[in-house]
């Protein structure tokens, strides 16, 4: 049950929703929701739903050009529910004051979200599992 399962994407022009090149914050639980998925494959052979987030935490902002590092991990396995935590990293921001292209990999990564929630997989759906 400790496997984690980790997803690393760049905020795209795309994804800013508010003025400074500011992303959702939604943007944060889709990822998340992607790495539930991944989990609930590798532990039950099927994508399950979820269910709901118990806590979410907005830590730091995230903008386009950012570079998210999401990650989760099943924490708690019933019969059908399966409880999980995730956080995101911003691992590169972009440097506009010093170019158009510049970027820093950060030493440190800035916790942007922090959330924990429940997902379901039905017992005639799980085809594998492994606590």
């Amino acid at each position: 049950m400790n496997e984690q399962v980790m997803i690393r994407i760049r905020m795209g022009a795309h994804d800013a929703h508010y003025g400074g090149d500011l992303v959702d914050g939604a943007k944060m639980l889709q990822l998340f929701g992607d790495v539930a998925t991944e989990l609930l494959i590798r532990h039950d052979g099927d994508e399950g739903l979820f269910a709901g987030y118990d806590k979410v935490e907005f830590l730091a902002p995230v903008f386009a050009g950012d570079f998210i590092e999401a990650i989760g991990e099943i924490v708690r396995v019933g019969k059908s529910s399966r409880g999980m935590k995730f956080e995101a990293r911003k691992v590169v921001a972009p440097r506009p004051d010093l170019s158009d292209s510049a970027a820093d990999y950060l030493d440190e990564p800035i916790v942007v979200c922090r959330a924990s929630g429940t997902c379901v997989v039905p017992a005639d759906k799980q085809r594998m599992r492994r606590d």
